[in-house]
């Protein structure tokens, strides 16, 4: 499934006729037209923020406190950045999905021998995070515009390995269908390498919550669950981490998180036994959904 397509002409001309209202209603930096739609940034409350299609509360894909840049403005980057607690040092990082590029430049402080590939399907995107959210590529950042699924089998193909992967793309409604099968997760795990980890961002709330769950589970065995707001999955080609192995890497990297400005003291709180697959829960896979091919 990709992004849905709006009518360009329409939604050019929302940011034509748009205006800031009284104090506290968002204000329109940029609308930046797409092929899957409308990248708009806006600022509001003391924020800068990136959506698609439309300024409203619910769905933000991104936003930066204008007084505090590198401060983690949702609790879902802040519980897949407390994947470090799992994999303290990886040294090749894949991250699906750019948004604003808050992982990437957090990542980047953190880790800065590591090398950091990001996958944005939408050059839109990638376009105004360079230009509204301060992210440049380099030979420790580098930005490739493809699809998710795409770039992970070629790269499967090419025997490239990483030892985080993060996955963070969502269309303007949900995880795309096609990075969700169990198929999908089976190209994953072949590009991690040994002990490697996969952190993907979803939903509390969704239909499919007990499906995503057997289908990780089908792929990596049990997985950590981090719930807040958002959930955030982690899961490993190896064995997990027991949950006194993860406290004394958590307590080892608070110097270095404090310093980073990105310490949380109850992001530890969050961990529980390794979870695993619901009984009865459907696995799913590309035949699940009829607009998902291999390789789409």
């Amino acid at each position: 499934m990709r992004p849905n397509t709006f009518c360009a002409a329409a939604l050019l001309g929302f940011a034509a006729i748009f205006t800031p209202g009284a104090h506290g209603e968002p204000r329109l930096l940029h609308s930046e037209p797409s092929q899957f739609g409308q990248v708009l940034v806006f600022e509001e409350n003391g924020e800068r923020c990136l959506n698609f299609n439309t300024m409203v509360d619910f769905g933000r894909q991104t936003c930066m406190s204008l007084d505090d840049p590198e401060a983690l403005v949702f609790v879902y980057t802040r519980m897949m950045i407390s994947a470090l607690y799992v994999h303290p040092n990886p040294k090749k990082i894949l991250i699906v999905g750019l948004g604003g590029a808050t992982l990437q430049k957090t990542l980047a402080r953190l880790l800065p021998d590591a090398v950091i590939d990001t996958v944005e399907i939408d050059p839109a995107v990638a376009e105004v995070a360079q230009t509204y959210f301060d992210y440049q590529p380099g030979a420790r950042q580098r930005l490739f515009i493809d699809d998710g699924r795409a770039y992970i089998e070629k790269a499967q193909r090419e025997g490239k390995q990483y030892d985080m992967i993060m996955l963070d793309a969502f269309d303007v409604d949900y995880v795309p269908r096609h990075l969700m099968t169990l198929e999908f997760l089976q190209t994953v795990r072949g590009i991690l390498s040994p002990r490697g980890i996969v952190v993907a961002n979803t939903f509390t709330n969704s239909q499919l919550y007990a499906s995503e769950s057997a289908t990780y589970a089908a792929v990596f065995g049990p997985f950590f669950n981090l719930k807040e707001s958002n959930r955030v999955i982690i899961a490993g080609t190896d064995a997990l981490p027991d949950l006194a192995d993860v406290a004394v890497i958590a307590r080892s990297l608070q110097p270095l998180l404090k310093t980073s400005g990105v310490y949380e003291p109850n992001a530890l709180d969050r961990f529980a036994p390794p979870m695993q697959a619901p009984a009865g829960a459907e696995v799913l896979r590309d035949a699940t959904f009829t607009d998902v091919q291999p390789g789409d």
